[in-house]
């Protein structure tokens, strides 16, 4: 680092301003209840069909040129989940499109920014350029950018699934610089992702990158390492004041 100005964050969306991972269990949790009272399995089996799901969901690998749209391709995800629990039993598509709509509309309603987040963002907003940069496919965060009212917040906001490529590449950084009309070195990255926020920071050759990690959990062996770890995005105001004062001394 070289004392120069920060002037933006980009800051990523899930489980660093939003909690998508809580969201998400709550919408399981739903979901499951639907499952047993449908195919009047017990918790065991419901469980293991919504494990199986969030398996296939982490695995995902979407082709919008596939002819399928997403939604499509997740209530597929249900549907074989099921069937690989319960077989040949297996009730008709539409438990699954059941599920997918339940597991799906709950997740957002349980997504929100917090009153602290807001007034941290409209805090920072008086001061620095903001970016919101989010990886993912277009629809799914972009119905989420739009559930949680971000829109207010932010200088610009980019979807990974809308370009060419996502983070960590560099490409996508270098939109971002160039939509806040900034340099790399007068930007901070912050991001819950060591693969895709603090390494797609550290191609970018960012002024600092800022770890949220919530658990506080090791880094693992060969990590790219950030600059700063902190177990909440509301602890960022403290980074920036050791900027600040990094700047004023020419560190």
């Amino acid at each position: 680092m070289d004392g120069r100005a920060v002037k933006a964050i980009l800051f990523d969306l899930d489980n660093t301003l939003i909690e998508t991972s809580r969201a998400g269990g709550m919408a399981i949790s739903k979901t499951r209840e639907l499952l047993k009272t449908s195919l009047g399995v017990d918790d065991d089996t419901a469980s293991s069909i919504c494990d199986t799901f969030k398996q296939k969901l982490f695995q995902e690998s979407f082709d919008p040129s596939a002819g399928r749209s997403i939604d499509e391709v997740r209530v597929a995800h249900w549907e074989e989940s099921i069937q690989e629990a319960v077989g040949s039993c297996s009730p008709p598509h539409t438990l699954a499109a059941q599920c997918y709509s339940l597991w799906k509309r709950s997740r957002l309603e349980f997504l929100s920014l917090s009153a602290e987040i807001r007034d941290l963002l409209r805090t920072l907003r008086g001061r620095y350029k903001l970016l919101l940069l989010t990886n993912g496919e277009a629809l799914t965060q972009r119905e989420k950018v739009e559930a949680v009212g971000c829109d207010e917040f932010f200088d610009a906001i980019v979807v990974g699934g809308e370009h060419a490529e996502q983070k960590p590449f560099l490409s996508i950084f270098t939109l971002c610089f160039n939509m806040l009309g900034v340099e790399a070195q007068d930007c901070i990255v912050v991001g819950d992702s060591l693969d895709t926020d603090i390494q797609g920071g550290f191609n970018a050759k960012v002024r600092a990158t800022v770890w949220i990690s919530s658990a506080g959990a090791a880094l693992p062996d060969g990590s790219v390492t950030p600059d700063y770890t902190v177990p909440t995005v509301l602890d960022l105001p403290d980074i920036l004041q050791q900027l600040i004062e990094a700047e004023s001394s020419g560190v």
